[in-house]
């Protein structure tokens, strides 16, 4: 049972933006929401669905229209975008479906325009998938301590090392990772795109608790020869490009955290609603109302401060701090959103296959992903000179 999400009237939108945010409620509608629960068996979605997507834009904000995508990036266009695609109520399909946002942006600022011809214009119809590859398994957010190393020979880059977590691992055609071609620490950081099909790259998938449908991946590299030509910027000028990466793909995981806790709740008032206690309404009950009223109150606090942050990222601003707390908001909106639904629910919450149940699994990668909730205080404070 999934309740349509009722968008508030808001000075921040235009005519555009409910425009596309019509298009993409169609489109969740009729392709992702009837097949969640069998993409969560089958570990995957299908591979036509990113053409699907790519066939009405989906994959194009931030990117040029020489290759394919819509030019200047809208954050609030992004914030419709994510809204709409999590109605589905699937953080898989989300993160499976939109891992190009977070791989392909680094090459959009610092590729040639050989390899954006090459990478970007094929993601941006579907036909190819970009992904992020900087987590390894001896660290995760302490991304100055990358292990996988790049070394020169000629004319390429011979890459050696592992990557873990890569959100659409096994199916990728090009992954972005981040390798050391220099000293230890942070000045010694590059960024590069490594061709899937390139010898010397393997895949293993991981099973995970939540974001089934998306496929998740261990990557090997052993002797990856990639010509230099893939090198994005300047050798050993990458951990400025990963920071910078990650500030839109937190919010993007705040908007989704704030979406979600949205169906969490939705689902939640249908059910007291029609369900019958006692002879009464689950919502006939105080204790029932004051659950759904404190959700909805978190909800609607959050969501307001999500759409002025996503203004001021179009007026150019760059809240860093504002972005690390409101992901630390969001994702705490989000549990209280998924357990207040499960109790409220019950049973029928505990049994595969239902939103809620799927949504309750999915909130800790959503608190830890892109930055944990602790590393995120951590930033915001440092930010504020505390």
């Amino acid at each position: 049972m999934i309740c349509v999400m009722t968008q508030p009237s808001s000075p921040f939108y235009n005519d555009d933006h409910e425009s596309y945010r019509q298009v993409v409620r169609q489109f969740t509608a009729k392709e992702i929401t009837p097949n969640v629960h069998e993409w969560d068996l089958a570990g995957e979605v299908p591979r036509d669905l990113y053409r699907k997507a790519g066939d009405i834009g989906l994959f194009g904000d931030g990117f040029e229209a020489e290759y394919g995508g819509h030019g200047q990036r809208d954050a609030l266009m992004r914030l419709v975008l994510m809204e709409e695609l999590c109605m589905s109520g699937s953080g898989g399909v989300v993160a499976a479906l939109f891992s190009n946002y977070i791989g392909l942006p680094p090459i959009q600022k610092f590729g040639s325009s050989d390899i954006k011809a090459e990478v970007i214009a094929p993601c941006q119809t579907g036909e190819k998938i970009g992904a992020l590859a900087i987590t390894e398994p001896s660290g995760g957010s302490d991304v100055a301590r990358i292990k996988t190393t790049a070394r020169k020979d000629g004319g390429d880059y011979v890459i050696n090392g592992s990557k873990t977590f890569i959100t659409s691992g096994m199916r990728a055609d090009y992954f972005t990772a981040a390798v050391r071609t220099g000293p230890d620490g942070p000045a010694g950081i590059s960024m590069i795109v490594i061709p899937g099909d390139a010898p010397g790259v393997a895949r293993t998938k991981l099973d995970k608790m939540g974001w089934l449908a998306s496929d998740t991946a261990t990557l090997y590299f052993d002797d990856v020869r990639v010509p230099e030509r893939y090198l994005l910027g300047e050798e050993n000028a990458g951990f400025s490009m990963i920071v910078n990466n990650f500030n839109a793909e937190r919010m993007d995981l705040a908007v989704q955290s704030v979406a979600f806790s949205r169906v969490c709740y939705n689902e939640a008032l249908a059910w007291a609603r029609e369900r019958e206690t006692f002879g009464r309404r689950l919502a006939d009950h105080q204790v029932i109302r004051h659950k759904l009223v404190e959700m909805d109150r978190a909800i609607n606090a959050h969501q307001a401060w999500l759409e002025l942050l996503s203004w001021r990222l179009n007026q150019g601003d760059d809240p860093v701090a504002e972005i690390a707390e409101a992901k630390v908001g969001a994702t705490v909106t989000y549990e209280l959103c998924a357990r207040e639904a499960a109790q409220i629910l019950g049973g029928a919450s505990y049994l595969r296959g239902d939103t809620v149940e799927r949504l309750y699994r999915e909130v800790r990668v959503q608190a830890i992903g892109g930055g944990s909730e602790e590393i995120m205080r951590d930033l915001a404070s440092r930010q504020l000179g505390i």
